[in-house]
Formats: C-alpha cells, sequence, structure tokens
C-alpha cells in the first residue's frame, strides 16, 4: 500500500517507469495516467491510451485498454480478481475479472463499473453521460449463492447516460442504448435503437449514420 501510494504521487515520466518496473505493466510511452488509483494485476495500455483523473480500478484481473482508449474521470471499477482462495464464484473456473477497452472507444464520468465478470467495450464505442452501472454480478436466489456473467458492448455502439447493464447483457454492435435504459439480455440485431425498462428493440438506425462509421474516436 506505501509503495502504492508514493507511485500515485510521482511526477508522470517517473510514475509510468515505475508502474513498469515495480509493477509489471505495459504502458505505451504516449499513454497517460491522471491522478488515479490504477492497480489491477495486470495493466495494458496501447498508444495514446487515457485515464484520467480521480478514477478507481481495484481488485481486478486485468485491465486493457486499446490505442487511443479513454476513461474521463471518476469512474469506480472493481471486480473480484481469480486468485483467490475465497469460495465466491469458485463453481466459475472459466471466470476473468477483467475490463477490456477497444481501439478509441471511451468511458466518460462517474460510471460505476463492476468487472467481476469480464466487461469488453468494443472498438469507437461510447459509453456516454454520468451514473451508468454495469454489474456483472448478483446473488443466484435459485442456487443460493454468489453468481456472475460478462458484459459485451459491441464495437461502434453508443451507451446513453444513467443506464443500467445486468450480467449476461449483449449491446450489438452499431447501436445505441438509450438512456436509462435498463439491459438484462443478450441482442444480436445491430443498427438497431434499444430502450426501456427492460431494454428491447425500439427502431433501425439509418444505415448512412455518420457515428457509426467514422475513422476518428474523437466526435467534435
Amino acid at each position: 500500500m506505501i509503495l502504492k501510494l508514493f507511485t500515485v504521487l510521482l511526477p508522470w515520466p517517473l510514475r509510468r517507469r515505475a508502474l513498469q518496473r515495480w509493477f509489471g505493466y505495459e504502458i505505451h510511452p504516449t499513454a497517460r495516467i491522471g491522478l488515479a488509483w490504477i492497480f489491477p494485476a495486470k495493466l495494458v495500455m496501447a498508444e495514446g491510451a487515457r485515464i484520467g483523473h480521480l478514477n478507481v480500478a481495484v481488485n481486478l484481473d486485468l485491465v486493457d485498454m486499446g490505442a487511443k482508449a479513454s476513461m474521463a474521470r471518476g469512474n469506480w471499477i472493481t471486480g473480484f480478481p481469480t486468485h483467490t482462495s475465497s469460495k465466491h464464484f469458485a463453481h466459475q473456473t472459466d471466470r476473468r475479472s477483467a475490463l477490456i477497452i477497444g481501439e478509441c472507444a471511451a468511458v466518460t464520468k462517474y460510471h460505476h463499473i463492476d468487472c467481476t465478470s469480464t466487461i469488453t467495450i468494443g472498438r469507437f464505442s461510447t459509453v456516454a453521460g454520468y451514473r451508468s452501472q454495469f454489474l456483472t454480478h448478483s446473488i443466484n436466489v435459485v442456487d443460493n449463492r454468489q453468481d456472475s456473467a460478462p458484459i459485451i458492448i459491441g464495437e461502434y455502439t453508443f451507451v446513453g447516460t444513467n443506464v443500467v447493464m445486468l450480467g449476461g447483457a449483449q449491446l450489438p454492435a452499431r447501436s445505441v442504448l438509450g438512456a436509462k435504459s435498463m439491459l438484462n439480455k443478450a441482442y444480436t440485431d445491430e443498427w438497431m435503437l434499444y430502450g426501456g425498462v427492460p431494454a428491447k428493440p425500439l427502431q433501425p438506425i439509418p444505415a448512412d449514420a455518420k457515428y457509426f462509421t467514422r475513422t476518428d474516436g474523437f466526435v467534435y
């Protein structure tokens, strides 16, 4: 804990070297972390990846960010590592506690991201707005035990503000999840607006919508 605290307070050029040497992280020279507590078991940040101020990422097997992937500020990212003697999730031998953010994907501000099971955010996707919850674990009341399932957010998707996504949910590529929706199942139809509680397909998205074919992750 003391070593981690010391590392966080270092200027970024020294901190990047310390994170690589002392914790074995893989951080590209152009990647950057702000004033944040980011200590998964393994961290991979590709060219131009960014983590802003006041983010917390703990108790995770892996955080993997592709080229130019970004995380704004104030996000709370937790998990439940697989290398533990706890009885929780012992029946899920293939579970991995990971956050994988693809190339040019963006996570904005103040979201709660529970990565007890893997959360994958596809390339060029946006987790927009504020205070969304991504919850991969819960109590299985039938079997009376903790259970978890991955969440998949496809490439070129747009996730609106203040949504809830539960374990097992999948938002297909090139689709939108409307604000304040709750997605609790896996859908496969692309080019679709999903919304409601629980979320369901609402209407097709025009095939010429420029967001879904852009080559630059940043939207002006």
